[in-house]
């Protein structure tokens, strides 16, 4: 399947998996949060081909989760970096709640120290719904609806 940002299909999520559902994207977005830019650092962290990082980069770009910024260090060639768009930084709940799950339902002795915090105390924080008025719903009580009568 390719990779296809602008489908038609009227659900979100299924928009959004065409987006995140492509083997590596959501762990390249990952190391961008975690603050790596450069093809060579992606490539290093994640040990992916070069052939399917740059097929990656480029669709993640192409999607506006990710912008090509150019840069040069002294004496090389201009390359580009990658960092998050708003559109990236926007799905930090997305990580959040998929690592959340993960260490719940997938738990390993030696679980990474991976961490969504608060900038100011570094507390860790957690993901969950809540009702317009704020109060917090658990995920065991909340339900997808369908909006359109069957």
């Amino acid at each position: 399947m390719r990779f296809d940002p602008w489908t038609d299909d009227a659900c979100p999520i299924a928009r959004t998996m065409s987006v995140l559902g492509q083997r590596w994207s959501v762990l390249i977005i990952r190391e961008a949060m975690l603050g790596r830019s450069r093809f060579s650092e992606f490539r290093q962290r994640l040990g992916v081909a070069p052939d399917v990082l740059t097929a990656r980069l480029s669709e993640l770009v192409a999607a506006g989760i990710l912008e090509t910024v150019d840069y040069q260090r002294p004496g090389d060639r201009t390359r580009s970096r990658y960092v998050l768009t708003n559109a990236g930084h926007e799905l930090a709940p997305v990580l959040g709640a998929m690592g959340q799950w993960g260490r719940i339902h997938l738990a390993q002795p030696q679980n990474s120290n991976y961490r969504f915090v608060d900038p100011v105390t570094g507390e860790p924080v957690g993901v969950g719904f809540r009702r317009r008025d704020g109060t917090s719903v658990s995920s065991s009580s909340v339900s997808l609806s369908d909006d359109h009568p069957s």
